[in-house]
């Protein structure tokens, strides 16, 4: 038996709530020669697995014996899992009609594609883009991602401005096409990540290499966002500041490396004072706690740093914005995308 094109692989833990929610649409909608859906289980305790096998016994099923986070817990499946290509797809998102062939058709035509995203619209508003991925991620210098569609907590509305099939610096892990055996071949996620900004590493070590990541609004899909931890989580707000330095110190060139990680320290400094200037005592420790996490963790980077520096073929981007995000949104007061101006 050949393997499959394409498998959609939901990653679920304790998720039966969004499995009623939104399993109707990914069944009815990814329907396709050689098209395969899996559920992996991140060693859930609720009722999700019961749900399935009594209700979609076509999905096919891959069980963890314990939650390995979003980056060990898709790991494990996709080693399991055989197709050309794989979609990583939230729980909590609701497919459209031909959601999936328009991506894979133009992937399939350029082998220089290696990851691609759909549209990504609000599910409890659907006019308007999704916070996590919206018309395709991009970054700033300094490692603080945004999309076209969401600039920092600005979200736009969907009046058809990102129309157009478009490159871009990181494809959402919320919904994620990627070439299987490109996945494996650049190392997979990063488990050291756990979660939140995984994919971003990802992508930025596949355009390191040469590779290509898209976004086709052709595909829309509807994400509900914040399912598994909420953005004022003092836990998500760690990872987030952790994770930021390891993106960084892993993948920047070596002749922006000092003074690039030295600026952040500085503007995560600021970020720590401002929350205890607000109170928020809990925000503040996650800030130091993040810091002092990326230091432990320095030693196994370095050793990944390495490794990424022997395999670089790119050393400049296109799709990242060589300014401060911050001092456009802040200073500048610019809102919408289409005010950036990407040059160096």
């Amino acid at each position: 038996m050949s393997k499959a094109k394409v498998a959609v692989v939901i990653l679920n833990w304790n998720g039966e709530g969004y499995l009623k929610q939104f399993m109707p649409s990914v069944s009815e909608y990814s329907v396709g020669e050689r098209y395969e859906v899996w559920v992996a289980d991140n060693g859930s305790t609720d009722l999700s697995i019961q749900f399935l096998k009594q209700n979609y016994p076509q999905v096919k099923l891959l069980l963890l014996d314990k939650n390995y986070g979003f980056t060990g817990g898709y790991n494990r499946a996709l080693k399991q899992i055989e197709a050309e290509y794989y979609v990583l797809l939230n729980s909590d998102i609701e497919v459209t009609p031909n959601w999936i062939s328009p991506i894979i058709a133009k992937m399939d035509a350029d082998s220089t594609i290696v990851a691609a995203m759909p549209k990504l619209l609000a599910y409890n508003d659907k006019d308007t883009f999704e916070y996590a991925g919206a018309a395709g991620g991009f970054i700033d210098k300094y490692g603080f991602p945004f999309c076209r569609g969401r600039i920092l907590s600005e979200i736009e509305k969907d009046c058809g401005q990102y129309n157009v099939d478009s490159e871009i610096f990181w494809a959402t892990g919320a919904c994620f096409f990627v070439r299987s055996s490109i996945y494996h071949s650049v190392g997979c996620l990063d488990e050291q990540f756990f979660a939140h900004m995984e994919e971003i590493d990802l992508c930025w070590r596949m355009k390191n290499r040469g590779y290509r990541v898209m976004y086709y609004p052709e595909s829309v899909v509807y994400h509900v966002g914040g399912g598994t931890l909420p953005n004022n989580n003092p836990r998500k707000l760690y990872l987030n500041y952790r994770n930021s330095l390891l993106l960084l110190y892993k993948n920047l060139p070596q002749n922006r490396l000092a003074s690039t990680m030295f600026a952040r320290l500085i503007l995560d400094g600021i970020s720590a004072v401002m929350y205890i200037m607000q109170g928020k005592i809990s925000f503040f420790a996650a800030v130091i706690k993040a810091h002092i996490s990326f230091y432990i963790m320095l030693g196994d980077f370095t050793k990944k740093r390495i490794e990424n520096k022997s395999l670089r073929t790119v050393f400049y981007h296109n799709e990242m914005y060589y300014k401060s995000i911050v001092y456009a949104f802040f200073v500048k007061k610019l809102r919408v995308f289409s005010s950036l101006i990407f040059k160096q």
